[in-house]
Order: C-alpha cells, then sequence, then structure tokens
C-alpha cells in the first residue's frame, strides 16, 4: 500500500507538473505574439519617424528659401522707397520752383489783368490744398 500512495503521488506530481509546462508553453505563445506585435509596432513607429524627419528638413528648407526671399523683397521694396523719396523731394522742388514762378508772372501781369488770375496760380492753390 505503501508503494500504491508512492505512485499515486508520484504520478500527481506528474500530472501537475504537466498542467504547469503547458500552462508555460501557453503562456510562452501568447508572449511571443505580445513581443511580435511590439516589434510589428517599432518598425512602424520607426518608419513614421523617418517620414518625419524628412518632413521636418523639408520644412526647414522652406523656411531658409522663404527668409531669403523676404530679405530680397525688403532690399527690393527699401530701394523702392529710396526712389520715391528722391522722386518726392525732386518733385518738391520742381513745384517750389514752378509756384515762384507763377509768382513772378503774377506780379508782372498789369493790374487790370490781375483782376483774372493765371490758371498757374489756380492749380497751384489745388495743388497746396492736396498738401
Amino acid at each position: 500500500m505503501h508503494a500504491t500512495l508512492q505512485a499515486m503521488v508520484s504520478m500527481g506530481l506528474e500530472v501537475l507538473l504537466s498542467v504547469l509546462l503547458t500552462a508555460t508553453l501557453v503562456y510562452c505563445i501568447v508572449l511571443e505574439r505580445r513581443l511580435a506585435a511590439v516589434r510589428k509596432g517599432q518598425d512602424g513607429l520607426k518608419r513614421m519617424i523617418g517620414d518625419l524627419n524628412g518632413a521636418i528638413a523639408n520644412a526647414g528648407a522652406s523656411l531658409r528659401a522663404l527668409k531669403m526671399a523676404a530679405g530680397e523683397a525688403a532690399e527690393t521694396l527699401d530701394d523702392r522707397l529710396k526712389r520715391a523719396r528722391s522722386l518726392s523731394d525732386e518733385l518738391s522742388l520742381l513745384t517750389n520752383s514752378g509756384e515762384r514762378i507763377a509768382q513772378r508772372f503774377d506780379r508782372a501781369v498789369p493790374t487790370a489783368q490781375s483782376a483774372s488770375p493765371l490758371p498757374s496760380g489756380s492749380v497751384m492753390n489745388r495743388l497746396k490744398a492736396v498738401r
């Protein structure tokens, strides 16, 4: 009887070990699937990071080109503004000169004709009103 009990205990332990080994095997299969999913996700993440790096590089190049274009536009605008100021100053000098000449003509016209002012006087008055 003692031998049968010992055989039953031994068999019970072997069954228990078999069940535990089966559970371990099932857990290893589940774990391997999860690890495969993680590896697959890592590959996708690597591709996404590579695409993002490319997009960042393109954005940087576009930003540098935009800064360069803005700098060139600013230089062109500054040049045109300087030219416009120069032309405005020149036009102001010409206008003042024309105004002085018109005033001389007005003074040189006899008093009988001064009742009807010269057209240049009215032009000058209109220019002054616009300023």
